[in-house]
């Protein structure tokens, strides 16, 4: 498996380096944790970058660290034995990755890698477990967040069986919008979208294609530019808005 790399500098729109003295931290689950609770975690964590397509661990291997996703987002894939294979959930800044790890699962039930390069903070598996058992208001939220992460993929699996190709590929553009700090531009490859939706290369190639008529997203040589937001929603399905309304529900 591979590991992240620590942080060694402050790229654009990075975070500086985190520290017991500035425990600074734009993860939206850690920031919902009461400042005493939040405390017994900073010892633990750290600063790191993770690359693009970077291994967080694969099918059938356990977790080291629990991620919190500042910058980066993670993919979960479900694999098939002809190597086939389907995005079965997203983390980004709202969450953390590593959710089998801490269910005190012995592996991962899929393939988690980085899927938008960025930034995390990280700390080791028995550190958040320990926390968790010693605190309760820990436990609680990061409940609340696996049961809000447990209606994401619920909500895909729906998505991707009733909703066409179009609407899909706007909602997980938004999705990543959001994760990204809402950030105009990210890097995005025709086959790693189709990799996320599940469907052919020409199928992606036709849906953003169709986005980019419309002048909703610009998209060339892999970099996708969110142009117009608003009407990016209006061309998703109610997938992206009953997903976020989770969140907001379950999330402080």
């Amino acid at each position: 498996m591979k590991t992240s790399t620590p942080n060694r500098g402050v790229g654009p729109g990075a975070l500086p380096p985190f520290t017991a003295d500035a425990p600074a931290t734009s993860n939206r689950l850690l920031t919902a944790l009461a400042p005493e609770d939040f405390e017994q975690l900073v010892p633990h964590l750290e600063r790191v970058d993770v690359a693009l397509l970077q291994e967080l661990a694969k099918r059938g291997e356990s977790f080291t660290h629990m991620y919190f996703p500042e910058s980066c987002v993670m993919s979960l894939v479900t694999r098939m034995e002809d190597g086939s294979g389907v995005e079965a959930g997203t983390i980004g800044n709202e969450g953390m990755a590593g959710i089998a790890a801490y269910l005190e699962g012995e592996a991962s039930e899929s393939d988690t890698f980085c899927q938008v390069a960025g930034v995390a903070l990280r700390m080791p598996v028995a550190a958040l477990l320990a926390a968790a058992a010693e605190r309760h208001a820990i436990r609680h939220l990061i409940n609340r967040y696996v049961q809000a992460y447990i209606s994401l993929v619920s909500q895909s699996v729906a998505c991707n069986r009733l909703h066409d190709i179009e609407q899909r590929c706007a909602r997980w553009l938004l999705m990543t919008h959001d994760r990204v700090a809402e950030a105009e531009v990210f890097p995005l490859k025709h086959e790693f979208l189709a990799l996320m939706l599940g469907v052919r290369r020409a199928g992606v190639t036709t849906a953003a294609g169709a986005l980019q008529d419309r002048g909703l997203i610009r998209y060339r040589r892999g970099i996708i530019r969110i142009v117009d937001r608003e009407g990016l929603v209006a061309a998703s399905c109610e997938c992206y808005r009953i997903v976020r309304d989770q969140f907001d529900r379950l999330l402080p």
